[in-house]
Parts: C-alpha cells; structure tokens; sequence
C-alpha cells in the first residue's frame, strides 16, 4: 500500500460567476520513503495540492488517502490531531517563536502535549543533531542565520517523527550556501531515517535533490521525472528541460 494516494482531486475556488479550478482530476501515489519534488509556474495548483494534503483546505471532490485513512472525511478535531501526529511541516517563513530558544522551539509541540522534561530534551537533541544545529540550541531565533532557523524549523517538524514531511518552497527565503545545507538535510533524513518528504518547489537545484518530480500546468499532472541512477547533475538538466518545455522558469510560488 503506498504511504499517500490522491484520487481524483479537484478543487474550485471562489463564488458562481467567478469560479477558478485549482485543481482537475489529480491522483498520484507516493510510496514510503520517497522524496517527492512538486514543481509548476505560478498558478499551476502547486501550493493549493500541498494545503489540500496538509487538510489546511478541503478539497471540492475527490479523496486522499494517508497510510489507508481517507483524510478528506475527517472532522475538526480529528483534523487537529491528525496534523499533529502524522505531519511535519516545513514553511518558506520559518514560523519560529522569536521569544523562544531554538531548543524550546524545537519541542513545543511535545511540551503541550505533557511530555516529560526529559524526554523532550532528548528527542530535541537526537533532531538538533540530524539537522547540525546542536551547538545553537540555547540561541534565539534572531542569534542564528536564516539557514540555522530553517534547519530548527525542520527539527520541529520531525521531532514527532510524522508519516510525512510537508515542505513549501523551504529554501525561498536562503542564500545559496544555506538553501544547500538544507537540503543536504533533507537528504539525509530521507536517507538515514526513511522519511517521506513531499516538497514544493519552483527552485530546479531544490528539485534536483529529489528522487521523483511531479510537474503540475493549470492545475493538472503535465508529466513526471524519476532520478533513478542519473546523477544530481544529470537529473538537474532534465529538470530543466521539463521546465523549460512548460513554458520557462517561474521564481514565484502560487
């Protein structure tokens, strides 16, 4: 069984006389373990597929499936609860508590739920290492470089050990030499830990660290790329040609 199976999704926007479709007729599978790359221009359906499986946004028809549960049927406090076991997210904009170390940031999620103190630590120190941000976790946010910040935020969303990593444009905000340690990071954990990563990006070197990709055009699948025993630099080209036959590089998310 894969991990996630999106069957049919559509998604409308907006009242009677203006209505946009989002998304139209989508359904693909990701398996356990898999990196999964989501590209597309600005208004392709990139983001709105992402907050669809996030259960940030119901979809209008259609059914997605984690681990075997449809999501979709699932009510508030199902919903609420289900983010906080089986998701991890990872936002362009950090999404930090400025007031909070990155440690404290780190663990909040587990410290709310009550557990203990030391437990906490832990499981905070085991994820801090993953990520290579031991040595600042008694910082605050506002101490550390933008990368460190990104990597803390990644440390928050694995800390639970999701089903599922969630990731939305998670280098836009990075220089270079950060955007590339984070996804070093990325690899990593999906190496070392076998964890599932599903990342929207419009960014081709993002993207080539992926082991699949998904090119979305006005809101359906266009095609699909598999790495397989191509090199970073070999798949990075024919990302790149994919993009380019869709019509050009796109710098913004939608």
């Amino acid at each position: 069984m894969p991990l996630l199976r999106i069957e049919n999704v559509d998604k409308y926007y907006g009242s009677k006389g203006n209505i946009t479709k989002a998304l139209n007729h989508v359904s693909f599978e990701v398996e356990k373990g898999e990196f999964l790359g989501i590209m597309g221009s600005s208004g392709s359906g990139k983001t709105t597929l992402l907050n669809a499986i996030a259960t940030i946004h119901r979809v209008t028809a259609g059914h997605i499936y984690l681990e075997g549960a449809d999501i979709t049927q699932l009510k508030n406090k199902e919903l609420a609860k289900f983010r906080m076991e089986k998701l991890g997210f990872v936002f362009q904009d950090f999404n930090l508590l400025d007031n909070f170390t990155l440690e404290e940031n780190i663990g909040l999620a587990l410290t709310i739920k009550g557990v203990p103190k030391e437990a906490v630590y832990n499981k905070v120190i085991t994820a801090a290492e993953q990520l290579g941000i031991r040595d600042a976790l008694s910082k605050m946010p506002s101490e550390v470089s933008g990368g460190q910040r990104q990597r803390c935020a990644c440390a928050r969303a694995i800390i639970n050990k999701p089903s599922l990593l969630l990731a939305d444009e998670p280098t836009g905000a990075l220089d270079s030499h950060s955007a590339q340690m984070l996804l070093e990071s990325f690899k990593s954990l999906n190496r070392d830990r076998a964890a599932t990563i599903l990342m929207v990006t419009h960014d081709v070197f993002s993207a080539s660290y992926c082991s699949r990709i998904l090119f979305l055009k006005d809101g359906m699948i266009f095609t699909e790329i598999r790495r397989g025993d191509k090199t970073r630099r070999e798949f990075f080209q024919e990302i790149l040609d994919v993009v380019t036959l869709m019509g050009g590089k796109d710098s913004h998310d939608n």
